[in-house]
Formats: structure tokens, C-alpha cells, sequence
């Protein structure tokens, strides 16, 4: 057996020697609670090339295939993952942005300087019609987040009216005097963003006032179509915005409360996107991780107040965050395994705390932060946080189907990860899937998968991975990491036993 170990060492094989066993239980006879498909949401700033020089080339543009200026490629992509909902203008760009700016004309609409990001200057081409028309094209919602640290209530009231009031109206004349005849019947609206940072500085307390006086005037323009109020909250662990909030807003003037958490190693010094270390790595799950205590710990507090669950936990930001190529444009990166582990194991947790967490936006959807789509002139690529969230699509709108896992640690310098993190759900066609991530750099593990109440007769897998953790697509070589069949199982008396490999992303599908 040594000399086997010692074989399989020189091979570069030494996780098969490795591998730990883990266990899982699914409840597949007890699901209770929908995975809302808004948990697979994406969010669009002005920000860097998220916009111009990604979705948006211009209505004239000869070389690029555009419907009404945005690219048919990230188009049909999107629609292919199935993107629910895109939140747009920002950000911390939302608190500067006055829609009013962006509608009506070209040649009429002021040029401003993007005063967040680099100073770029903005001439507002791409505005609250293409934005919207857009989602429409994809079939995704539109999440609009609106202005609170420089606008006024009258603003944010006549976009509301602008976009979603179907009578006769100043604000409904002047979109139909625009081409917009019918109304967008927008659902989801942001009161502000980050309203304790870029978006105005605030107290807790403070902007629960503010945030009270907003919301009374947002209702009421769009007939019967009911619109969802989402309150600027907290960042990572700020557990006493979220208290505040749920303490002094009346519940019925908030539809959700926002959370904001990204997995940077420092903010002062955040690490390169490719040339990582592994301990850069581990400490980069480690702040991914902090997702489940984040969630769980607002969502009790918000339990304390709202036992009923009818405010919702929108996690509308979250994603890693390196020092990318700033020559490529402001927070661009590239997207590595890294981010697949990241991804994998974030929407497990979503997944797993459906009953509350009924949306979530990952950033951002081009160019900018932990993207799923990358573009260079007519280039595009699809990125492994792409392959993943497209792999996951299956959750949507399914059934979660509760489960216990006992996993082994991912262990470095003397510190510990759980290895493994595991989400299910059952389909409207009865068919369940189950997604698998391994985040261990070295090892593989061997995971039994129980399943109470159901039976897996035919089993069939798709897996993420790569030699490397630093690997990643490239305009070069596009297609270096997608997904490819996994036959890595077998079921026996019963028991499914997987081979998950070291930094691999794993859905089966049981039937």
C-alpha cells in the first residue's frame, strides 16, 4: 500500500490517497419552503466596462450584433442562465444617479462625471428605457435602485409614477411622449444603497426615519401591480442596523431588508485575482463562508420582529473582490476556480435559508467584480462563476429538500474550513437535484449521500473543475474550464456514494 501511496504521490495523485469520508442526509419526504429563482439575481453598476463597453455598445455600433444597442451575445447568454432579475444603476453610483438625466432624447440628456468610479465621465446614452426594455427582452425583473443620499422623495415618486402608473399622469405622458406607451410595472425597488456608506453616511436610526418617510410615497401609481420596498441594510455583521430597522419600520411600509457582504481578504490590500496563494485562497472561503453566519444571525433578529417572515432578506451584493487589471477597466478581474468555490458554496448556503433569503445579486454580471461574462471589443467569454450559476439554475422555484451534513475540515497552517457544503431541492417534475462543492485545495472526499423518503433508481452528474486552482477562461482559450459529465458515483443498498475532487463543483440529478 505504501509503495502505492508513493506512486500515486510522483503521479500528482496523492488526493485519491487522501480522501475523507463525509456523510449526508437527505429529507427528501419533508420539503416545505420554494427556492425563490430570485436568489440567482445579478446586478449591472455604472461602473468600470459593466455598461459601456459591456452590455451597452451603442445603438450605431456596425461591428458588434446589438438589439437597440446591447450585445446579442450577452443577451442570449443571460437567457440562458435563466437570470431572474438585474439590479440596476447601482450601487453606490445609484445615490448620485437622477434618472431624469437618462430619459428623453440623446442629444438633450446632460453628460456628469461618475464621481465613484475613476471619475469616468457618463453622457446618461443608456438610461431607465434601455435598462428596462432590456429586462424585458430577457425576461428578468428589473430591480431599480433608487436615489436617497442626493435626491429628493418627489424624484424617486416620479420615477415610480414614470415607470409603472398607467393613466393619465405627467409623468405617464411623458414616458409615452418618449415611446413607452404601456408601463413597466416595476416590482422591486431599492430605498437607497449602502445608506450607511457611499449612499449618505447615516446612522441606523436616522435612516430608518428617512427611510420611513420614502416608502409612504412609493405606492399607489401602478394600479393593481404591487411594488416591493427594499431598505438599504447592513454590511457583514452590523447585526444593530438590521435590529434598528426591524424595530422602528412598520412592517408594512418594507417589503425586504437588503445585506451587503464580499469576500476580500483585505480591503486595504485585497490580493491578485490569478497569482493567489493558497492561504490567500483559504482566507478567501473563510470570508465566503461568514455568509451563513451573516444570514442566519439577521434573519433571527429579524425572526424577533417578524416572526411570520413576511419581510423578506435580499442579499442584493455579494461576490469576491481582488486587485484585478485596472488597464481593463475600473474593478475588472479575472475569474478563476476560486470563484467557482465561491459561488458554489454562497448559493448553497441561499439555497439551504430559502424560507427567509428570497433574493440575492451577485456582482457584477460584466466586466466588473465576480462576473459571469467577459468582454474584449466583439470578444465574450463565459466565465466558471457563469458555468456555475447556470449548473444551479435547476434550484430555481424548486422545492429545498432539508438535509444534515458531517463533513471533514479543509485544513492549512492550523486552521479549519468545512470542506464540503451540499443544497437540494426537488423540481415540479419530481426530479431532485443536488449540488456539491468541495472547496478543499488538495483533497477529495468521499461523500455518502443518504436519502430518507425517496429512492435514487437513476442518477446522472455534471462537474466543474479544473488542474488548477488559479486556472480560468480566457478570449485565447474560452472553453479551458466548463462543465463535463460526472460519472463518479455509484448507488448501492440504497447509499449514493460521491467522489468529489479537490476545488470541483458537483449537481446530480436523481430520479
Amino acid at each position: 500500500m505504501q509503495r502505492i501511496a508513493t506512486l500515486l504521490l510522483a503521479l500528482g495523485l496523492s488526493h485519491l490517497v487522501m480522501a475523507q469520508n463525509a456523510s449526508v442526509i437527505i429529507n427528501a419526504d419533508q420539503g416545505e419552503h420554494q427556492i425563490s429563482r430570485h436568489i440567482y439575481g445579478h446586478f449591472a453598476e455604472h461602473l468600470g466596462r459593466c455598461i459601456y463597453g459591456g452590455f451597452y455598445v451603442g445603438a450605431d455600433n456596425q461591428a458588434i450584433p446589438h438589439t437597440d444597442g446591447v450585445r446579442n451575445d450577452i443577451i442570449q447568454a443571460l437567457k440562458d442562465l435563466k437570470v431572474p432579475n438585474l439590479r440596476w444603476p447601482g450601487g453606490c453610483f445609484a445615490d448620485t444617479y437622477h434618472w431624469k438625466d437618462g430619459v428623453g432624447p440623446q442629444s438633450e440628456r446632460p453628460t456628469i462625471v461618475n464621481r465613484w468610479w475613476g471619475g469616468a465621465t457618463e453622457d446618461n446614452s443608456f438610461g431607465t428605457h434601455n435598462f428596462l426594455n432590456l429586462c424585458e427582452v430577457l425576461g428578468a425583473e428589473p430591480y431599480l435602485s433608487a436615489n436617497v443620499g442626493s435626491g429628493t422623495v418627489q424624484e424617486v415618486i416620479d420615477w415610480v409614477q414614470y415607470t409603472n402608473h398607467d393613466g393619465v399622469s405627467p409623468m405617464a405622458d411623458w414616458r409615452r411622449a418618449n415611446g413607452r406607451e404601456k408601463p413597466w410595472a416595476v416590482k422591486y425597488w431599492g430605498v437607497g444603497n449602502e445608506t450607511w456608506g457611499c449612499g449618505g453616511n447615516m446612522t441606523a436610526e436616522y435612516y430608518a426615519n428617512i427611510y420611513r418617510q420614502y416608502a409612504t410615497f412609493m405606492p399607489g401609481w401602478s394600479g393593481s401591480a404591487k411594488i416591493e420596498r427594499i431598505a438599504s441594510g447592513a454590511s457583514g455583521n452590523d447585526y444593530h442596523w438590521t435590529e434598528t430597522l426591524m424595530k422602528n419600520v412598520p412592517h408594512q411600509l418594507m417589503e425586504a431588508v437588503a445585506l451587503h457582504h464580499y469576500s476580500v481578504l483585505d480591503w486595504s490590500e485585497k490580493g491578485p485575482d490569478v497569482g493567489f496563494s493558497e492561504a490567500q485562497y483559504f482566507k478567501t472561503m473563510e470570508e465566503s463562508l461568514k455568509m451563513e453566519e451573516f444570514v442566519t444571525r439577521h434573519s433571527t433578529i429579524m425572526d424577533k420582529y417578524d416572526p411570520e417572515k413576511k419581510v423578506a432578506l435580499f442579499v442584493d451584493e455579494w461576490g469576491g473582490w481582488y486587485d484585478g487589471d485596472a488597464d481593463k477597466g475600473v474593478l475588472y478581474q479575472q475569474n478563476t476556480m476560486r470563484d467557482a468555490m465561491i459561488a458554489g458554496a454562497v448559493l448553497n448556503i441561499f439555497n439551504n435559508h430559502a424560507e427567509r433569503v428570497k433574493m440575492a445579486n451577485i456582482a457584477q454580471a460584466v466586466n466588473v467584480l465576480q462576473a459571469v461574462i467577459l468582454t474584449d471589443e466583439e470578444k465574450m467569454i463565459l466565465t466558471p462563476t457563469y458555468h456555475v450559476m447556470k449548473l444551479y439554475n435547476v434550484h430555481q422555484d424548486a422545492t429545498l429538500l432539508p438535509l444534515s451534513i458531517d463533513t471533514p475540515d479543509y485544513e492549512l497552517d492550523g486552521k479549519k474550513l468545512p470542506a464540503l457544503s451540499v443544497s437540494a431541492s426537488r423540481d415540479d417534475q419530481g426530479v431532485m437535484h443536488i449540488s456539491l462543492v468541495n472547496i478543499d485545495a488538495k483533497k477529495a472526499h468521499s461523500t455518502e449521500v443518504k436519502i430518507h423518503g425517496d429512492e435514487a433508481k437513476t442518477v446522472r452528474g455534471s462537474i466543474l473543475s479544473s488542474a488548477s486552482l488559479q486556472d480560468h477562461n480566457t478570449f485565447d482559450n474560452p472553453d479551458k474550464i466548463t462543465p463535463k459529465d460526472f460519472k463518479d458515483f455509484k448507488v448501492k443498498d440504497g447509499i449514493l456514494t460521491v467522489s468529489l475532487p479537490p476545488f470541483s463543483v458537483v449537481v446530480l440529478e436523481v430520479k
